[in-house]
């Protein structure tokens, strides 16, 4: 009875060091909500904003000069030859085609600039997640935001398990 009860103490205590290690330790944050709330992000919104509002400004005024034109072309129409309406309409396309490549150009600058702008912030983000994370001695921090996925994974990572039981 002494040497089944020891036996049973051992096993106890051998096996308490194997739930602790196999036992991973995860935190959650939420990126999307984190990341909306930082100052460099709210700044780099606003100077976005203020480079769409500028766009959008001068589209307008390309728009309104179309217009314009357009109206003073057509009523005059009647009094110019074919030749001079001819040009005319030439004119009105060409006008219309740049303000079209004008608003394609100024969506991709967007595009561009904000992804310039934001890639650094969110790498930031990143970093001091996974700084704070290890600090703390989480092995997983998962994103709590709709969506969400893992940002940081230094558990151990089960794929090649599974593929070598799966055969491949």
């Amino acid at each position: 009875m002494k040497h089944f009860s020891t036996l049973i103490f051992s096993l106890f205590i051998i096996s308490i060091p194997l739930n602790i290690t196999a036992q991973s330790k995860v935190a959650h944050i939420n990126t999307q909500q984190l990341i909306s709330e930082m100052p460099e992000v709210i700044a780099a919104q606003n100077e976005l904003k203020k480079l769409e509002d500028q766009y959008a400004k001068e589209l307008e005024t390309s728009a309104k000069e179309f217009q314009t034109k357009a109206q003073s072309y057509q009523g005059d129409a009647e009094n110019q030859t074919e030749l001079i309406n001819q040009q005319r309409q030439v004119e009105l396309q060409e006008m219309q085609k740049r303000i079209q490549e004008f608003r394609e150009t100024a969506a991709q600058e967007l595009q561009k600039r904000s992804s310039e702008m934001m890639r650094p912030l969110y790498e930031k983000a990143r970093t001091s997640i996974e700084k704070v994370a290890a600090a703390q001695g989480f092995d997983y921090v998962l994103d709590s935001s709709p969506g969400g996925s893992v940002i940081m994974a230094t558990g151990k990572d089960l794929m090649a398990d599974v593929k070598s039981d799966l055969g491949f």
